[in-house]
């Protein structure tokens, strides 16, 4: 507590202070304090000099290091710091040698790899000889610790920056999935570093995560078929009754583990001459063989570097690809038990996968609905399933299951007096079952226009009988429709957007927001195609101010994509 003199003068030094001047304070002392708690006394500290220009670059690829990014540098720019906001895919390499303050925002996609708009970038600061002696940087890593190399990107992105010479100002940052809170401290930790100017070395450290994802137990109380006869699609509906109240918003998704299809699991035991009740030791407890292979232990498809530890597990060349463990099994045996025990501690666990919630909680209470296109295909004439899609489809009445909650922040409602475009075809259309019912259930008074489509109306209208009095009460204000092969030419969702350009281009002129989701290619590729033809077309735009206007939209937050 102060003394009353100083006080005083404290009290009057930040009334009479602007918002600029507030938070260099607040980044002052905080580096002072942080100085003290570091073992340096205020006198060591350099003089304080406000840092005017840094880059603030972000490789993404669902959006999330993107909007982080735009968010930090709006927040900088109004503090008198000039930031050079850029996508990675963008960023003129040449220029990494000339930077002085950098902050990198990076996502981890797939198998530890680095999104599509930072692979150029990572190339280059791994392949080519750099001296970055003056650069100054930190970098925030997204990801989710469901995977086993969830920031790997990030990782290597700030260990190779300091191989180059790089000072790094901010430890490295890994966020989760629900990542807004620790990148928010992380980038208070940046504006205190360009409150001080130059560093004396104490990097300001990571934050501990200390919470983790919550897990739900539900029950399955419906798992059907939305496809009727003569489909050849099994598209499932299934309805998680939550133990407790469930915490998420439309836009949402739930992570699920599936357990390994046991006739797979009763093969790999065969071949290696196993018995699968006999335990072994996994992360500190002992299981039982069986079990670790059907519910802990991924099986399918192994990660190349899995595969190359096999290798050296069998003492055999085996070439970088990826495989079932079932098939190295019959192709490179192991020769004993200890053998395969080994092969147990190299397996990855078994990795969630991620359905869009299509229940509103407004609507739907304690359940949680998801919509699961059920995937198979053939390899070498034998036929196989997606591992999660197939485990999902099986689900009866009364089974017990866990998920976490994804949080989409990216994918939101918006008001509810905003109208809405949503493109979804296929099990696309599971958000926007969540999207039209929230509205429906809330009084939202914002319209809402539907793009859905798929084969045949007759057995692949998902969602008929709801879609149908949604229209019917005048919570959908409009549908289209396209189903490709109940006419001799394929008509798709692009397609009816460019039949309906006119109004939709009315729609966005006037401040709606569009939403997109399903698979990546080529449906929202064609898409965007199709948008961008509709801005330019019914906006009297050139190419390029067409590229511009879809610029501004995702920019300001209407023009959402969710694919896959």
């Amino acid at each position: 507590m102060l003394a009353e003199p100083k006080l005083k003068t404290f009290q009057e030094l930040i009334t009479n202070a602007s918002r600029e001047e507030l938070i260099w304070m607040n980044g002052f002392l905080a580096g002072l304090v942080l100085g003290e708690s570091n073992g340096h006394s205020s006198n060591d500290m350099p003089t304080p000099v406000k840092v005017n220009k840094i880059s603030l670059v972000f490789g993404t690829e669902t959006g999330n290091s993107k909007k982080l990014a735009t968010d930090f540098a709006a927040k900088a720019k109004k503090t008198g710091v000039n930031v050079k906001l850029i996508s990675l895919d963008q960023y003129r390499l040449s220029d990494l040698a000339r930077e002085e303050y950098f902050f990198i925002v990076v996502s981890t996609q797939g198998d530890g790899e680095p999104p599509a708009t930072a692979r150029k970038f990572y190339d280059h600061i791994f392949h080519e000889k750099l001296q970055l002696n003056k650069l100054k940087y930190g970098v925030l890593a997204l990801g989710d610790t469901a995977y086993p190399l969830f920031c790997k990107t990030g990782e290597e992105l700030d260990r190779q920056l300091q191989n180059l010479g790089g000072s790094r100002v901010v430890s490295l940052q890994k966020c989760y999935t629900d990542y807004v809170g620790d990148a928010g401290v992380w980038f208070e930790q940046v504006m205190n570093v360009l409150a001080q100017g130059s560093s004396n070395g104490a990097v300001l450290p990571a934050i501990k995560k200390s919470k983790h994802k919550k897990n739900y137990s539900g029950t399955i109380i419906t798992n059907v078929n939305l496809n009727d006869q003569g489909s050849g699609k099994q598209t499932h509906h299934i309805e998680i009754e939550v133990e407790g109240e469930t915490e998420y918003q439309p836009g949402d998704s739930i992570g699920i583990v599936p357990n390994n299809r046991k006739e797979i699991v009763a093969a790999i035991l065969t071949v290696a001459g196993l018995d699968g009740a006999g335990l072994v030791e996994y992360k500190d407890e002992r299981h039982s063989i069986s079990d670790l292979l059907t519910k802990k232990l991924n099986i399918v498809h192994l990660a190349e570097r899995v595969v190359k530890q096999y290798a050296a597990i069998v003492k055999q060349e085996i070439p970088d690809t990826r495989i079932d463990l079932l098939d190295l099994l019959r192709i490179y045996p192991v020769k004993d038990e200890i053998q395969f025990e080994k092969v147990i501690e190299i397996l990855e666990p078994v990795p969630p996968r991620l359905y869009s919630i299509s229940s509103s909680p407004e609507a739907h209470g304690n359940e949680v609905h998801i919509t699961v296109a059920r995937d198979w295909f053939n390899i070498n004439k034998e036929q196989k399933f997606g591992l999660c899609s197939d485990y999902l489809s099986g689900l009866e009445p009364g089974t017990s299951v866990e998920f976490y909650v994804h949080r989409n922040l990216n994918f939101k409602l918006p008001a509810p007096d905003k109208d809405i475009i949503m493109v979804g075809p296929g099990t696309g259309i599971a958000p926007f079952r969540s999207f039209i019912a929230e509205r429906d259930a809330t009084g939202a008074t914002g319209r809402n226009w539907l793009f859905f489509g798929d084969r045949k109306f007759t057995s692949d209208f998902l969602y008929q009988t709801e879609i149908q009095n949604w229209v019917q009460t005048g919570v959908l204000s409009k549908v289209s429709l396209a189903f490709s092969r109940d006419h001799e030419w394929k008509t798709y969702v692009q397609h009816r957007i460019l039949e309906y350009s006119k109004d939709l281009w009315s729609w966005i002129s006037g401040g709606g927001y569009i939403y997109v989701c399903g698979a990546r290619e080529p449906m929202s590729r064609d898409v965007e195609q199709a948008i961008l033809q509709v801005i330019s077309r019914q906006g009297g735009k050139s190419d390029q101010e067409a590229l511009d206007c879809l610029e501004q939209l995702k920019e300001e937050g209407r023009y959402l994509k969710d694919v896959y």
